[in-house]
């Protein structure tokens, strides 16, 4: 047995060093800013316990490792704080390198239009397009992360891409519009 500790330890130290990052990101998206590297450890002590089950294939590797930080995230909820686990921050829209647009008042206002819409959207909603858009997981991957089927994934995404459309061109009624009702 002690002759497969140091393969187990360099399979993991490898799957760290490439996954940890985006573990880190996708759990910081969906919880409170301090938990995040807290939910990322539990992640990945998850992770060396069950190193024989690594999928070989970084890119399934990293939804294997998302679908542990997902189960993680919802057992912090149940636990204590019943948080709302799985919201996105809109923040991390503007990836680092990208300009800012601080001076374009249009590109505010449509920043402002998403955030209001993807409020509005349900959980499962945000998690479905975050999958998707901040993780850049395929339909077969952003599925193992749900523990759902492809099919069923892809069926959730299109739900959630409507509602969200939806969203953006009806939106809410702000309460000053509402007070200046008859």
């Amino acid at each position: 047995m002690r002759a497969l500790q140091p393969d187990r330890e360099t399979r993991f130290r490898a799957l760290y060093a490439q996954a940890y990052p985006d573990v880190l990101r996708f759990a910081a998206r969906r919880a409170h800013p301090s938990h995040a590297e807290d939910v990322a450890a539990d992640a990945f002590l998850v992770a060396w316990r069950r190193i024989d089950e690594v999928p070989p294939r970084h890119e399934d590797a990293r939804a294997w490792l998302f679908g542990i930080t997902r189960h993680c995230l919802l057992n912090a909820g149940r636990g204590g704080e019943r948080r709302q686990a799985l919201t996105v921050r809109l923040a991390a829209l503007t990836a680092a390198g990208e300009p800012t647009h601080d001076g374009d008042a249009d590109f505010v206002a449509q920043r402002v239009d998403v955030a209001a819409a993807w409020r509005r959207l349900s959980a499962a909603e945000q998690e479905a397009l975050a999958l998707h858009l901040f993780d850049d997981l395929t339909s077969p991957q952003a599925a193992r992360v749900l523990g759902i089927s492809a099919a069923s994934y892809r069926v959730r995404l299109l739900r959630a891409r409507r509602a969200l459309r939806q969203h953006l061109e009806h939106p809410a009624p702000t309460r000053v519009q509402l007070e200046n009702q008859p």
